[in-house]
């Protein structure tokens, strides 16, 4: 067989299980997991969550290890090139394009996210949070440039712009140093360390007992139940919201569909154990995310603030709501320091492996080194961020893209994974290729689920969520009313709500980089038919 050599390549498994961890393991599990948790009934959430995670998560999961590994066997570690390898079909090469859209674009905005968690760790640190007397929303209204277009710009303490530049330059050096020097290298460190750093804030929480005698009911035991005991389960579980909530929790914080694991299992040979690895790889990211996350967050925020100041969403609950928990906590200034050190861990992790996915594609497609293909989706990305960073009022432009790709696209691409691995390809000839070098046999059951079952909850999912956050659905299935919501209005205009400049040149941004990449793996496909011509696709 001719395969393209590459000089990239994991040194050990513990470092790709680390790395793929560290991709899934970010802000997801320790704001956005509590938040949605709380909203959703505590317990009957929990059900629709381990539901969907052993429908959706870990089959898709299994599905993108080995259909990443696969095409590496051609030389190939993009998602076009993948899929084209595979499929032995031009138009496939297109489809994974996505795989590349999605990585690239939620690096776009999640940087910027990284750097408040830096900014806030750095304030903890300096004291310039931590006390009871700073008016937290405010700040961080002022911090991030809520108020006015542009005013993020600037590199004072107390605004973002130093810290973008600061998280720019290392994701790049480290991303430039390659997959063993640099993402493996950082996520062997950073990973036990988050979780050390976790566990700390976990035992502190677990220990607060009933800091205030004058709310007996705000303490550590209620805290824990706020989010885990179950009330009207049946009740709860007819309610679609719930599963568009956990479904889109398991896409969100697994990272599958991200194109991630499809890029890093393409690195790996038939010795290496997919199968084991990528099961090793999900427990990890559901102990920081169900043991670590849900113990943590929550229960503080439910002691200081009661049931009533727990609400806030991903960003109001971390950037709003816990820094007011931390000033009022004995030594809260160290643990707020340590929280959001934490978080910007967890988010370096994750924006690596956003990197990753573009480099492989700009490599292969056009033939280039890593320095220049590192030089290209600096500039590439840097533009996106730019964007973001500037349209910064409401957080338009952020919440635009998180949209239609963070969460649009990623049920979509989720889709096309599982479909190519169990209709197109077969589940057997997919389990027969997941086999190869694994201890440990995929059980026999997930043959008809992948086939089936995941295949057919997904796409019950994704038009139920079209349905609500795109055309207004009510979620009731007796009376079903339907108001099309700001992300559309946002896009055509109402005579009541009249179209976002922002938001239109947010989809306008995503549509150019679609044709950008689809451009190069246009002119790329000559040679990379010459390249996997020499021996059979996967049909």
């Amino acid at each position: 067989m001719s395969t393209r050599k590459t000089s990239e390549n994991w040194s050990s498994r513990l470092g790709v299980i680390m790395a793929v961890a560290g991709s899934a393991v970010g802000l997801g599990n320790f704001l956005r997991f509590p938040g949605q948790a709380a909203q959703y009934g505590g317990g009957a959430f929990m059900i629709a969550y381990f539901i969907s995670l052993l429908i959706i998560g870990v089959s898709i999961c299994w599905a993108e290890w080995t259909l990443g590994r696969w095409g590496g066997r051609y030389g190939f570690h993009s998602s076009p090139g993948i899929f084209g390898a595979l499929l032995r079909h031009p138009a496939a090469r297109y489809v994974g394009i996505i795989g590349v859209i999605i990585p690239c674009g939620v690096y776009m905005y999640y940087v910027y996210i990284e750097a408040w968690c830096l900014g806030y760790a750095v304030q903890f640190l300096t004291g310039h949070l931590g006390s009871p007397e700073v008016d937290y929303p405010a700040h961080f209204a002022h911090f991030v440039g809520m108020n006015q277009d542009g005013f993020a710009i600037g590199l004072g303490l107390t605004q973002v712009g130093l810290f973008v530049i600061a998280v720019y330059a290392l994701n790049f050096y480290l991303i430039y140093r390659g997959l063993s020097r640099g993402i493996e290298m950082f996520c062997k460190f950073a990973m036990p360390a988050l979780i050390a750093i976790a566990l700390v804030i976990v035992v502190r929480v677990l220990t607060l007992g009933t800091p205030n005698p004058e709310f007996p009911e705000r303490n550590v035991l209620n805290g824990l139940g706020f989010m885990w005991n179950p009330g009207n389960v049946g009740e709860q579980l007819a309610n679609p919201q719930l599963w568009l909530a956990a479904a889109g929790q398991i896409f969100f914080s697994l990272s599958v569909g991200f194109g991630v694991i499809l890029t890093y299992a393409s690195y790996l040979t038939d010795r290496d154990d997919i199968v084991l690895s990528g099961l090793t790889a999900t427990s990890a990211n559901e102990f920081c995310e169900v043991g670590l996350g849900g113990l943590m967050t929550l229960p503080a925020a439910f002691i200081y603030l009661g049931s009533a100041g727990v609400a806030g969403g991903t960003f109001g609950l971390g950037f709003n709501v816990l820094p007011i928990v931390f000033a009022n906590m004995p030594f809260g200034q160290v643990f707020g320091f340590l929280f959001f050190l934490l978080l910007f861990l967890a988010a370096v992790t994750s924006s690596l492996s956003m990197l990753q996915p573009g480099i492989a594609f700009l490599e292969e497609a056009l033939g280039i080194g890593r320095r220049m293909s590192v030089t290209l989706l600096g500039m590439m990305t840097v533009t996106g961020t730019m964007f973001v960073w500037y349209y910064s009022k409401d957080l338009k432009a952020l919440d635009t893209i998180d949209f239609w790709v963070g969460t649009f696209l990623i049920f979509v691409q989720g889709t096309i994974l599982v479909i190519v691995f169990a209709w197109v390809i077969g589940t057997e000839k997919g389990f027969a290729e997941a086999h190869k070098g694994s201890t440990m046999r995929i059980p026999r059951v997930f043959g008809l689920v992948m086939k089936y079952l995941c295949p057919a909850f997904l796409l019950g999912i994704f038009f139920m969520w079209l349905g609500v956050n795109v055309l207004g659905w009510n979620a009731s299935f007796s009376d079903p009313q339907f108001n099309p919501t700001g992300y559309t209005l946002d896009l055509v205009g109402s005579e009541e709500h009249p179209p976002s400049a922002v938001a239109r040149l947010s989809v306008g941004m995503i549509v150019v980089m679609a044709l950008f990449i689809g451009i190069i793996t246009h002119l790329a496909g000559r040679r990379w038919n010459a390249q996997s011509s020499t021996r059979g696709g996967a049909q």
